[in-house]
C-alpha cells in the first residue's frame, strides 16, 4: 500500500487548508496594526505641542480638526478597496497585491514613527495604500483555498474573523499601555513591528498558498467584466447618461463650494453609481434586477451603522479621554484599552448570536438577513442610550462612570454581529455572480462613507455638545432600523426567494443530514 504525499498547499491542520492560517495570521497581524493606529489617531492629534502627560507632544489639533482627518483617513481605507480589487483582478492578482500592501504597510508604519508633520500625512497615505491592496484581496484568497461545494468553507471564514478581532483586541489592548510608557511614536512603531512579523509570515507561508491569488488573464474569456464597456455604453443610454451628468455637475459645484477633497470624493462616487447603473441596466432578468436594488438599498443601513459605530474611534475615545472617570482598583485604564472592549465582546458572544439567529430560522420565525441588519442597526443605536446617560452624568458631576462604555460598546458589538457578517453573506447571496467581486468593493465603499459620516458627526460635537450628539444618534438609528423593518415584506418579495432554501438546509443540519467531506 502507497502512502499518498501531499504537496504543501494540500496539508491540512485542524481539518483546515495550512493555508488558512497563514492568512489568518497575516490578517491577524494587519488588523493590530490597522486598529492600533485607528485607536492613536485622533488622541494623537488633539494632544498639546508641549505635551499634556507622559504620552508626549502632539499635533495641537481641535477636537473637530482631528475628527475632520479621522473622517477622511477612516473612509479612504475603505473607499480605496474599490481600486484595489480591480488591480489585483485585472493586473497582478490577489496574492501578489496582498504582498505589495503588506510591504506597503510597514513602510507606512515605519515613516510614521517620524515626528514631523510631512511624515504624518505620508504615513497616513501609505497606509490607506496598503490597507487598500491588502484587504479586500486576502479574504478572496481564503474563499479560493476551498473547492466550491467545500462544507469547510463557512468554518475557515469563522476562524479568519476570528483572526481579524483577535488582532484588533491584542492592539487595543497593549498598544494603550506602550504610549502611556513610551510616547505616541513607540505606538506607531509597534504597529509596524507588528507589520512586519505579518509580511515574514506571508512570505514564509507561501508554499501553502500555491493554489489561490495567481493572476489569471481573462482577455479571451466571454464572461468577463469590462469596465470600460460598460461605461462605454453609457454614452447610448440616454436616461443614465443625464443622471450622471447631473451627478457631475453637482461633484463640480461641490468641489467650488466645499473644497477639492469633497470634489474628488464627488466625483469618484458619480463614477461608482454610472458604472452600477449600467450593470443594472446590462441584468438580462426583472428578478436579478431586484435583487440587485435591494442590495444597493442595504447599503444605505450598511452606511448608517458604521457611520454611528464609528464613533467609536473618534467620539467615544475624545470623550473616554476626557470626561470618563477610567480609575479600576487604584489603576488608571489607558483610554485606547476600552475599544478592545467591541473585540473581545465578539469573541464572547459571535458564536451565541449566530446560534440564536439558526435557532430562529429553525422554528421558521423571522430571521432574514435584511431583518437581522435592520435589527442590529437599532440595538447599536440603544448603545448610544448609555453615553446620552454618560453625558447627564458628566454634568451633574463632572466626570461620568466607565460602566456607560462598557454599556455601549457590549450593544454595539450585539449591533455589529447581526449586521457585518450578515451583509457580507448577503452580498454572495444576491449579487450577480460576474459583478460579486466589483459589489464587495462597493459594500467596503460604504463602510468608508460610514466612516466619513462618523468623522462629521463627531465634528458637530463641537458645536452641540456630546449630549445632543450622543442623543440624535440614538433617535436617528431608532427611526431607520425600524423603518427597515416596517418596508421588510416588500423588500423580501424583492429578492425573490434567496434564503428560502436555507431554513431547509437548517432544518437537514439539525436532523443529521450532513454531507461529507470527500
Amino acid at each position: 500500500m502507497t502512502e499518498t504525499i501531499l504537496k504543501p498547499h494540500q496539508k491540512e491542520l485542524f481539518g483546515q487548508p495550512v493555508g488558512l492560517y497563514i492568512l489568518f495570521l497575516t490578517e491577524m497581524w494587519e488588523r493590530f496594526s490597522y486598529y492600533g493606529m485607528r485607536a492613536l489617531l485622533v488622541l494623537y492629534m488633539t494632544t498639546s505641542t508641549l505635551g499634556d502627560d507622559d504620552r508626549g507632544a502632539g499635533l495641537g489639533w481641535t477636537n473637530q480638526e482631528a475628527l475632520a482627518l479621522y473622517g477622511w483617513y477612516t473612509m479612504l481605507v475603505y473607499v480605496m478597496a474599490i481600486p484595489g480589487g480591480m488591480i489585483a483582478d485585472k493586473l497582478i492578482g490577489q496574492k501578489k497585491a496582498v504582498l505589495v500592501g503588506a510591504i506597503t504597510l510597514c513602510i507606512g508604519h515605519g515613516v510614521l514613527v517620524l515626528t514631523d508633520i510631512w511624515a504624518f500625512y505620508t504615513g497616513l497615505g501609505l497606509v490607506i495604500l496598503g490597507v487598500a491592496l491588502l484587504k479586500p484581496n486576502i479574504s478572496t484568497m481564503v474563499g479560493g483555498l476551498y473547492k466550491e461545494g467545500d462544507i469547510r468553507r463557512d468554518k475557515g471564514f469563522s476562524i479568519f474573523y476570528i483572526g481579524i478581532n483577535l488582532g484588533s483586541f491584542l492592539a487595543t489592548m497593549i498598544v494603550g499601555v506602550v504610549v502611556a510608557k513610551w510616547g505616541w511614536h513607540a505606538g506607531f512603531g509597534l504597529a509596524g513591528v507588528v507589520m512586519v512579523l505579518g509580511l515574514i509570515n506571508y512570505i514564509a507561508g507561501q508554499k501553502y498558498l500555491t493554489s489561490v491569488g495567481d493572476f489569471v488573464s481573462t482577455k479571451n474569456d466571454i464572461d468577463d467584466v469590462s469596465y470600460g464597456k460598460l461605461y462605454s455604453k453609457l454614452f447610448n443610454s440616454p436616461k443614465q447618461l443625464l443622471i450622471a451628468a447631473i451627478l457631475l455637475v453637482l461633484s463640480v459645484y461641490g468641489w467650488y463650494k466645499m473644497d477639492w477633497g469633497y470634489g474628488l470624493l464627488f466625483i469618484f462616487l458619480t463614477a461608482i453609481a454610472s458604472l452600477l447603473m449600467m450593470i443594472y441596466k446590462e441584468l438580462d432578468t426583472q428578478v436579478y434586477k431586484d435583487r440587485f436594488m435591494v442590495l444597493l438599498l442595504s447599503f444605505i443601513m450598511v452606511i448608517i451603522f458604521w457611520g454611528a459605530f464609528e464613533q467609536a474611534g473618534g467620539l467615544m475615545n475624545l470623550y473616554t479621554d476626557t470626561k470618563t472617570n477610567r480609575m479600576l482598583l487604584g489603576w488608571e485604564v489607558p483610554t485606547v484599552m476600552f475599544q478592545s472592549l467591541n473585540a473581545g465582546f465578539i469573541i464572547l458572544f459571535a458564536t451565541l448570536v449566530a446560534s440564536i439567529w439558526a435557532r430562529r430560522k429553525l422554528k421558521g420565525k423571522e430571521a432574514s438577513s435584511l431583518f437581522k441588519m435592520a435589527l442590529g442597526i437599532i440595538i447599536m443605536g440603544f448603545g448610544f442610550l448609555f453615553m446620552v446617560f454618560a453625558a447627564m452624568e458628566f454634568e451633574r458631576s463632572g466626570s461620568s462612570s466607565m460602566i456607560w462604555l462598557v454599556l455601549a460598546y457590549f450593544f454595539h458589538t450585539i449591533g455589529e454581529l447581526c449586521l457585518s457578517p450578515v451583509a457580507l453573506s448577503f452580498i454572495t447571496k444576491l449579487a450577480p455572480v460576474k459583478y460579486a467581486s466589483l459589489m464587495m468593493g462597493v459594500y467596503f465603499a460604504a463602510s468608508g462613507l460610514g466612516n466619513k459620516v462618523a468623522g462629521m458627526i463627531g465634528e458637530s460635537a463641537s458645536d452641540f455638545g456630546e449630549y445632543a450628539v450622543f442623543v440624535g444618534i440614538f433617535i436617528f438609528t431608532i427611526i431607520i432600523g425600524t423603518l427597515f423593518i416596517l418596508i421588510l415584506k416588500p423588500l423580501k418579495r424583492l429578492t425573490h426567494g434567496a434564503e428560502d432554501n436555507e431554513r431547509i438546509m437548517h432544518a437537514n443540519q439539525a436532523e443529521g443530514f450532513e454531507l461529507t467531506d470527500n
